[in-house]
């Protein structure tokens, strides 16, 4: 028999010599052992990521159904309540993907210490971080694709969310909208409307420069214009500077009828929260349009600060999503013979949420302007993956 193994070793050594070195090239990379343990690492992991996110899904939608059910009535009836859950799902599930690729990670790692095979890498010589390496390539590329593809579906299921909310709440849309032109208002009740027009404004929407006031009656009939030098909203009403009003309805010539006013007060039924509010949130503008709209308010005078913010955390969210896998990695990188393992995924979870939460409080800082919305970002994120790293590296001196 060896020396049948030989002779079929020799003829194969033989055979490949005459296929010549191509063949070897070719096959070289996909019968590498490192390559074939990384793709198995890496499958597992997305396994366990695809097995966590089906979960929850069939938790959040149950749930959000009930909670769209109280918000519009049962009289809508069962699709208009499962159209909105289904509209709401993709934000819910992009604010829980770090949670996710922690649990994806925790599963992944907990398999491979229960079958023994986590021991047999770590026997082969592979260290702590090269085994690693592939589920965080994984969640990179998660994060990468969420950002590319998620974000733009979860911009427009959010806009078309609220708008169906609206819709069916009885409820009034957004009453601010900013474009190339300036800045529009809405405000009004059911007998009449005033939409306002202005080239310029402060940081909260409540001073407005160069501002055009037209009234429409119940009908959507123009009935009449106000042009003010300056506009200051307050106490309920705007107050406005170099005034010209024309009459449009019931006059033959509304320029001969126009009147000039040095100052004049105009009732309004906004307030500088309902302005700040009407923008709504940056999650409904996709990322690749993000730094246009981020311009815009920057033309119209608003610091856009919660905005630039939010560019910032998604552009870092993929690094977020590594630290969650070198997290997982950190605590349950062990071989379940050495106990304590509910300890270490309780450890590792809640380690992951200190993260989560530090990263929201850094959003905040960053959304009132106390510190760099890009320093805000990208600080949480790094310092965790330097932290997991230490703790792997621990780990692996151990």
């Amino acid at each position: 028999m060896a020396d049948g193994l030989c002779a079929t070793g020799g003829g194969g050594n033989r055979r490949r010599d005459h296929g010549g070195a191509g063949d070897a090239a070719a096959t070289g990379l996909a019968g590498d052992p490192g390559v074939i343990l990384h793709l198995y690492i890496a499958r597992r992991f997305l396994r366990a990521f695809g097995i966590v996110l089906a979960v929850f899904i069939a938790i959040i939608l149950p749930i959000d159904m009930a909670d769209q059910l109280r918000r519009i009535g049962s009289d809508q009836g069962f699709m208009a309540v499962l159209s909105l859950a289904l509209l709401n799902l993709p934000r819910g599930l992009i604010g829980l993907m770090p949670l996710f690729v922690m649990l994806a990670t925790l599963v992944l790692f907990l398999g491979l210490s229960r079958t023994s095979e986590l021991v047999v890498v770590r026997a082969a010589g592979r260290s702590a971080l090269r085994s690693a390496a592939s589920p965080v390539i994984v969640a990179l590329l998660i994060g990468i694709l969420s950002l590319v593809l998620l974000n733009p579906l979860v911009a427009s299921t959010a806009r078309q969310y609220d708008l169906t909310l609206a819709r069916l709440s009885g409820l009034e849309s957004r009453t601010v909208s900013v474009t190339g032109q300036g800045l529009w208002l809405r405000q009004g009740v059911a007998s009449e409307q005033t939409v306002i027009r202005a080239s310029a404004t402060n940081s909260d929407g409540t001073h407005l420069f160069d501002a055009s006031f037209f009234t429409f009656d119940v009908n959507g009939v123009l009935t009449e214009r106000l042009d003010a030098r300056e506009a200051i909203l307050s106490f309920g009403a705007w107050t406005l500077t170099d005034v010209k009003r024309w009459p449009i309805a019931g006059s033959g010539n509304p320029e001969a009828d126009a009147e000039d006013f040095e100052t004049l007060t105009l009732p309004s039924t906004l307030t500088a929260e309902q302005i700040r509010d009407s923008f709504g949130n940056p999650e409904t503008v996709p990322i690749f349009e993000l730094p246009g709209f981020i311009r815009q308010l920057n033309d119209a005078g608003f610091a856009a600060l919660q905005h630039r913010t939010w560019f910032q955390m998604q552009l870092s969210s993929p690094l977020l999503l590594a630290a969650m896998v070198l997290i997982g990695a950190g605590f349950t990188m062990r071989h379940t013979r050495f106990g304590k393992t509910g300890i270490m995924v309780m450890s590792a979870i809640l380690l992951g949420f200190g993260v989560v939460f530090l990263r929201r409080f850094a959003e905040v800082l960053g959304e009132t302007g106390q510190v760099s919305a890009t320093l805000v970002a990208w600080t949480p994120p790094i310092a965790a993956i330097l932290l997991a790293t230490g703790l792997l590296l621990h780990t692996e001196d151990g």
